[in-house]
């Protein structure tokens, strides 16, 4: 898909994003799989602005540390998806019940934007 829309000039002006919400423990449990870990999980995140050809972030390959190095936090991720599409992901807007909601409680990844 990436390809094609790269192929067809729409990639520049279309964000694609990947992701699961939980990354897998690399260990085989005693059923056949891999158990859920929190802790940190990948997403891939192209077109509309975003930098190519990066890896930012990483668990270690045994599945211990409950500490990813250099976490890029879900909120930062939608941050950065808003700030890409021009909307102001620091913005608050009234709920219809009057109640105050932040479009967005993180700040724009500067290492995941071209044009930082």
């Amino acid at each position: 898909m990436i390809r094609d829309l790269k192929k067809l000039g729409l990639l520049e002006s279309t964000i694609v994003v990947c992701g699961g919400e939980f990354g897998r423990t690399p260990k085989i449990n005693n059923v056949g799989g891999r158990d859920h870990w929190p802790h940190g999980f990948s997403m891939l995140v192209s077109g509309g602005g975003f930098a190519g050809g990066r890896v930012i972030g990483a668990t270690d390959p045994e599945g211990e540390k409950q500490a990813p190095e250099k976490p890029v936090l879900v909120e930062d991720l939608h941050a950065t998806v808003q700030n890409l599409l021009g909307i102001d992901y620091a913005k608050e807007v009234m709920t219809p019940v009057g109640r105050p909601m932040a479009l967005s409680k993180g700040e724009p990844v500067k290492e995941l934007q071209a044009h930082a």
